[in-house]
């Protein structure tokens, strides 16, 4: 597939403020304010960028973090990983293989079968619920 390159300004008119400040500009919501944090349904998390499938709702758990947590990707997803220095810490930063948005950051902190803990925003993702 091949990556998904645009200007700042289309950015701009194809996302929210709140979006474009997560995915463009590595910014991130509030604790416990995201759309998807208390999501229950059953579905997949779609990079809300490039529509890019990236979680589903059966490798979601309560991390009590305050974001949307999974504990593996989606079956497929390309998720980049690189060391985020920001802030006085050391963190692995998660984009969008497809696009490079910024999504969140991943711990070795999760859940078994891998130990991991991806933190997504919930302003980077769309969410589709299967259908009943």
């Amino acid at each position: 597939m091949e990556k998904i390159i645009k200007t700042e300004e289309e950015w701009r008119g194809l996302l929210t403020p709140i979006q474009f400040e997560v995915t463009r500009r590595k910014g991130t919501e509030r604790a416990f304010t995201g759309e998807f944090c208390n999501e229950h349904r059953t579905g997949v998390y779609y990079c809300v960028c490039c529509g890019t499938k990236l979680f589903k709702s059966d490798l979601k758990f309560e991390s009590g973090c305050g974001w949307p947590s999974f504990f593996d990707k989606a079956d497929g997803a390309i998720i980049a990983e690189s060391v985020d220095k920001s802030y006085g810490m050391m963190r692995t930063e998660i984009t969008c293989g497809n696009c490079d948005a910024h999504l969140g950051h991943v711990f070795e902190d999760g859940p078994k079968p891998t130990g991991l803990r991806y933190c997504v925003n919930s302003a980077s993702l769309l969410f589709e619920p299967d259908e009943a």
